[in-house]
C-alpha cells in the first residue's frame, strides 16, 4: 500500500461493502484455477476478527482463514485479491489504534512466508515474531524471502 499514514484504515476495517457474499463464477479459467464456481468475500472486519484470535506463539497464514471462511459459508474459496488486500487493512488499522490491538504479524502468508505489505515491514513481522520464540530463515538469492521455520509445527486451528 501507498501513504499509509494518509489512510483511516479503521474506516476500511469497517466497511462491510456488501459483504458477506457469494458470487458465481462463470469463466471456465477462473473455476479451473480456483477449483469451484462459488467464490466467497468476508468483510474486512472478519480477517481482523480471526487474526485477534491467534494466542502467542501460534501463526496462521492467509490460506487458512480463506479456506476456513469458505467452508463456514458453502463456497469452494474465498477470493485471494481481497483477502491479502483486507489482511493487510487489518494489520494497518491496529497500528492506528491505541487499544484492542491486532497481533497481525502472527498471519503469514503461503508456506509460512512473512508479509512486506505490514506495518514496518519484514523488519517488523520479524522482530515481533523472533520475540515470540519463532525462528525466521532467510530464502533466495536474488529474490530473498523470509520465512517462519517449521511454521506447520505452530499453526492455529480454526
Amino acid at each position: 500500500m501507498a501513504n499509509e499514514q494518509e489512510k483511516d484504515f479503521n474506516a476500511m476495517l469497517h466497511n462491510n461493502k456488501d459483504m458477506p457474499k457469494v458470487q458465481m463464477l462463470d469463466d471456465e479459467k477462473s473455476t479451473e484455477k480456483y477449483g469451484g464456481e462459488r467464490m466467497f468475500f468476508a468483510p474486512p472486519i472478519e480477517y481482523d476478527r480471526v487474526m485477534k484470535a491467534v494466542p502467542l506463539g501460534k501463526v496462521i497464514t492467509v490460506g487458512q482463514i480463506r479456506d476456513n471462511f469458505a467452508k463456514k459459508n458453502n463456497a469452494d474459496f474465498t477470493d485471494p485479491i481481497t483477502a491479502g488486500i483486507f489482511v493487510s487493512i487489518a494489520a494497518w488499522a491496529s497500528e492506528q489504534r491505541d487499544s484492542d490491538k491486532t497481533p497481525y504479524w502472527r498471519t503469514l502468508k503461503a508456506e509460512g512466508e512473512l508479509n512486506p505489505k505490514y506495518p514496518g515491514g519484514i523488519e517488523v513481522q520479524k522482530e515481533k515474531l523472533e520475540a515470540e520464540g519463532h525462528i525466521i530463515v532467510r530464502r533466495g538469492r536474488s529474490n530473498i524471502r523470509y520465512y517462519v521455520q517449521d511454521y506447520q509445527d505452530n499453526l492455529f486451528q480454526l
